[in-house]
């Protein structure tokens, strides 16, 4: 058992310290060391240090003449690490109050104000890219509800599933009382949620910038502000290692990221788009179309990418689309096809987005 007494001059503190070692000592096979941080500025606080408690052995006084009860001084630097990690401890834990403490006022995607009086202990997230982040972030438990495509990671798969953006089930988002629900900008229920006097935080990500600035967001709202610049630096990191990883021959080369069969592919101004170009890999799907534009299949067949990227089950089927079977990439099988948890790792702009990066860059230099 470790104990970190603190207060004021004649507070009693030593007294109380003293006291307590000997009802520890009270047991049978228990010993006991008292440090003492203090200066004898009086005859008596010089006799205290001079003669602690009778009874109480290894008893540690920083600042006090050697000699009495003083063990080695190996001991005794021993000691004074341990009360100044109890010291740091109870200063982190104080911070931490405090900034638990402090009413939270932010801006939404919206350009929504949202004040919460404290960071919230009850949260419900509609989009996994947000539950992703709030679990990254350190407040997994704060968690009391999620959307249903929510799968990462595993504990969130026992919390309540409320629904998609769609249909999501208000009257029972009413009834698990969240003091927050995290949602996107397009999200169709916040006017029903608010209307019914739920706060509700909107954030979109559509690109590294916008997984940055929403990171940033949550760790205000949680009070996890260092967790939120820790996570982005891991996501940078993770990138540059996934740049490492893609062959010199390969780089440069054009990608078409399909998302879905219509098909719609992601283009350059899309957070898949720009972990491409943070790969040094060219995109097939020029900036003006947009992040995610729906394709002529036509436009696909005259771009030629040089490597095709999808999910494994659509890519198995691209040579059967008409006039698909005359792309290279297909025929020479410079293809990524990727599914179940590793697809969803792709598609979703959040705190795995590095971890996606090293996934592509797998595949690249296969």
């Amino acid at each position: 058992m470790r104990s970190l007494l603190l207060g004021g001059v004649r507070s009693g503190k030593s007294r109380a310290a003293e006291q307590r070692a000997i009802e520890w000592l009270g047991q049978p096979a228990r010993s006991a060391h008292l440090l003492f941080t203090a200066q004898a500025g009086d005859d008596e606080m010089r006799e205290r240090i001079a003669h602690p408690a009778a009874g109480v052995g290894g008893a540690v006084r920083a600042g006090a003449p050697d000699g009495g009860r003083d063990r080695n001084a190996g001991e005794r630097r021993a000691l004074m690490r341990m009360a100044l990690w109890l010291m740091v401890g109870w200063v982190q834990w104080l911070s931490i109050s405090a900034v638990a403490a402090q009413p939270i006022k932010l801006t939404d995607d919206r350009g929504v104000q949202v004040a919460l009086p404290a960071p919230p202990q009850r949260i419900v997230s509609l989009l996994p890219s947000l539950t992703e982040s709030i679990c990254v972030l350190q407040a997994c438990a704060r968690l009391v509800g999620v959307d249903r495509y929510s799968n990462w990671p595993a504990e969130v798969q026992t919390l309540p599933q409320l629904g998609g953006l769609d249909d999501t089930s208000i009257e029972r988002i009413v009834q698990l009382k969240p003091d927050v629900v995290l949602t996107s900008k397009s999200g169709r229920v916040t006017e029903r949620l608010e209307a019914l006097g739920l706060r509700v935080l909107a954030l979109n990500s559509d690109t590294h910038a916008d997984v940055q600035r929403t990171l940033g967001t949550l760790g205000t709202l949680l009070g996890q502000p260092t967790a939120a610049q820790s996570a982005w630096a891991t996501i940078q990191w993770q990138m540059q290692q996934a740049r490492a990883r893609v062959p010199a021959a390969v780089k440069g080369q054009t990608v078409y990221f399909e998302v879905a069969s219509t098909p719609h592919a992601a283009g350059r101004a899309s957070f898949i788009g720009e972990t491409l170009a943070q790969l040094g890999m060219g995109n097939a799907v020029p900036a003006e179309l947009g992040p995610f534009p729906q394709l002529n299949p036509e436009f696909v067949l005259r771009a030629q990418p040089q490597w095709v990227m999808a999910n494994t089950a659509e890519l198995l089927g691209m040579a059967d689309r008409p006039g698909w079977a005359a792309l290279k990439a297909l025929q020479q099988q410079r293809t990524c096809g990727f599914d179940g948890p590793h697809w969803e790792l792709l598609i979703r702009p959040g705190p795995r987005m590095g971890e996606a990066a090293l996934a592509l860059a797998t595949c690249l230099a296969k």
